[in-house]
């Protein structure tokens, strides 16, 4: 239901700094200054649909996004629904079950390794480096990630 063009477009969440989420959209191609959109989502199906309370607003007043704390993911999916209004009529809906190990809408960036320790010899000119994996918001494979190091001689 809902007039075409009406429906958010280029939807995108990114998890950071663990349990934080900004979900971001552009506003529908057809959708007049008067159009709002209200971002519900769930991590789960077994879950209670949570509304955004923080939007993040254009200069016309539109919800084009939303910040979320306390963000648990704890499983491979997550839903997300969108949908509006404007002068009193429905806008297309935005409906969204994403994978999260495979779907680029969510991106999460990631803190720094932790515990950095670093033992150099001056006799063997070589240095031993350990760490350990980021906090992320749900990798609990420590396999999943990929590590470069940049060194630099002062």
């Amino acid at each position: 239901a809902g007039m075409n063009g009406t429906a958010i477009e280029n939807f995108v969440c990114v998890i950071f700094n663990v349990s934080f989420m900004n979900c971001t959209w552009h506003v529908g191609r057809t959708a007049t200054e008067d159009t709002q959109y209200f971002l519900y989502w769930r991590a789960s199906k077994n879950e209670d649909v949570t509304e955004c309370q923080n939007y993040i607003k254009d200069n016309c007043g539109r919800h084009t996004g939303c910040q979320f704390q306390n963000v648990t993911i704890e499983n491979k999916y997550a839903y997300f629904l969108v949908n509006g209004s404007r002068s009193g009529q429905n806008v297309q809906s935005y409906e969204k079950k994403i994978l999260l190990i495979s779907d680029y809408i969510i991106v999460e960036k990631l803190t720094p390794p932790l515990n950095v320790t670093v033992n150099c010899t001056e006799a063997s000119h070589s240095c031993n480096i350990w760490w350990q994996p980021p906090r992320t918001s749900h990798v609990k494979k420590n396999s999943c990630f990929k590590y470069e190091i940049a060194i630099e001689n002062k």
